[in-house]
């Protein structure tokens, strides 16, 4: 009967129709039902479809701020069970999620669960009669503003690569114009077949973004490599990211300063740290691929200096500083360079030779840049972030560092050896504010980046201190 009267409508009262059922989460067949409830208990409830408020606001209510929409693709693998987790990762940063389940999906996961984190029905069949009525995959397919597929099997790339249609995932995959991010999923022999490598080349053609997959072992015994999904956490950071591209930090100047400084005893000898500058400079790129105007000084590193960036190449702490200084007024600073505490009080002229007993070499301290802009009575940027590399006590350490420095935030990690952060790939980081402690997962520093730009961004939104 509703698909009927539905039908019957004039165009411009069934696109009404439409966009109030996508405000309200619900398929058009359901949104006929809750007026038509409503209009039992009080007719004029009915003037909702014919003059709908602008952007998400019900009758009565006021007018809210757009949510962006991510439409979340499940797909059969072991590690559709973290996409549950990342479901709320996604409504977290603000986005209203749907899901659909592929059929291999539902072997792992129910489409209840799914629906019930989401807060809406999950959507499993093409030819479902209760949404299917209005062409519901191509309403699916359009009214997100972003479509991430997690975990992205190997099966379903192939569909995706070759314009296939013959579930509701695929027809909805190939309907969709807006934005795709897939988090790939599979055995790493699997993830090294030409074949999977010929679709993925043609699906980054095609405009697709890629977010992991990581190394690691595998759900199957003995099996290690390539091939894990990406934390939820990392494709929550790299799905906001593509829905904020058009610029999170655009008109915002940030001052980054990033790997070690390097203070030279003779000619030939320096006081150094094993810092690689991989998680500064990462932060630099993800301010300025968030629109920011960013200026990276940075001390000695192997690594090219980030696109659209300004750097500012520099040796000791002192020079560091004076370059801080220099690029001072910023509305965000982050300290991320391992600057060395000490230097030699005199600098020897020339190489210093052995003479039997050891040089006694007098240190002095060298000046604390966090600290320096932390406590600036004018002038202080509205964030200043410094980050603490602890081999014990982190937590600790950093909160003590937190209230020494007078800044914002610290990201503390735990840099000894045996974790391989000191020049490694991937980071584990502990947001620590004056109002708590926020473990993040294992997760590259590329993600960390994200992460930390999203949580800048966020508060640059909120009221000024």
């Amino acid at each position: 009967m509703a698909s009927l009267t539905v039908r019957q409508l004039d165009e411009k009262l069934k696109q009404r129709l439409r966009l109030r059922a996508a405000r309200n989460g619900r398929s058009v067949e359901d949104e006929v039902r809750a007026i038509l409830r409503s209009a039992a208990a009080d007719a004029e409830s009915f003037a909702g479809i014919s003059e709908p408020a602008p952007a998400a606001a019900e009758e009565g209510e006021p007018a809210r701020k757009a949510t962006r929409r991510v439409l979340l693709i499940i797909g059969g693998g072991i590690a559709a069970y973290k996409s549950l987790d990342l479901i709320r990762r996604l409504q977290d940063r603000g986005a209203q999620v749907r899901c659909v389940l592929t059929r291999a999906a539902q072997h792992f996961v129910t489409p209840l669960a799914a629906g019930a984190l989401a807060g809406e029905r999950a959507y499993t069949d093409l030819f479902d009669p209760q949404s299917e009525f209005d062409v519901g995959h191509i309403r699916l397919a359009r009214d997100a503003d972003l479509i991430v597929v997690a975990p992205a099997t190997a099966d379903l790339i192939a569909k995706m690569a070759g314009g296939h249609a013959d579930d509701l995932a695929a027809a909805v995959l190939l309907a969709t114009n807006k934005p795709i991010l897939i988090a790939p999923a599979m055995n790493p022999r699997m993830w090294a077949a030409k074949a999977t490598q010929r679709n993925l080349a043609q699906l980054t053609a095609d405009g697709v973004r890629l977010v992991g997959p990581n190394d690691g072992e595998m759900a199957e015994r003995g099996e290690a490599g390539t091939g894990r999904m990406a934390e939820p956490l990392e494709i929550a950071a790299a799905a906001a990211a593509i829905l904020h591209a058009a610029g999170a930090l655009a008109g915002k100047r940030v001052l980054v300063t990033s790997g070690p400084t390097s203070e030279p005893i003779d000619p030939v000898r320096v006081l150094a740290n094993r810092s690689s500058g991989k998680q500064g400079h990462a932060i630099a790129a993800a301010a300025a691929a968030a629109g920011a105007e960013v200026v990276l000084v940075s001390g000695p590193v192997t690594l090219a200096d980030p696109p659209g960036v300004t750097v500012v190449h520099i040796e000791t702490a002192r020079q560091m500083l004076a370059a801080v200084e220099k690029a001072l007024p910023v509305d965000v600073a982050i300290f991320a360079a391992a600057v060395a505490d000490w230097r030699p009080l005199r600098m020897s002229a020339s190489k210093i030779k052995k003479h039997g007993q050891p040089p006694t070499i007098a240190l002095t301290e060298n000046p604390d840049i966090l600290s320096t802009v932390a406590h600036r009575k004018s002038g202080r940027p509205r964030l200043v972030i410094g980050f603490a590399a602890e081999t014990d006590d982190v937590v600790a350490n950093a909160e003590a560092k937190l209230k020494k420095k007078g800044c914002d935030w610290i990201l503390a990690n735990d840099v000894s050896p045996a974790t391989g952060i000191m020049g490694g790939d991937s980071n584990t980081i502990r947001l620590v504010t004056a109002g708590g402690v926020e473990a993040w997962p294992p997760q590259s520093k590329d993600a960390v980046a994200r992460a930390l730009i999203e949580r800048i961004d966020a508060a640059l939104a909120g009221p000024k201190k």
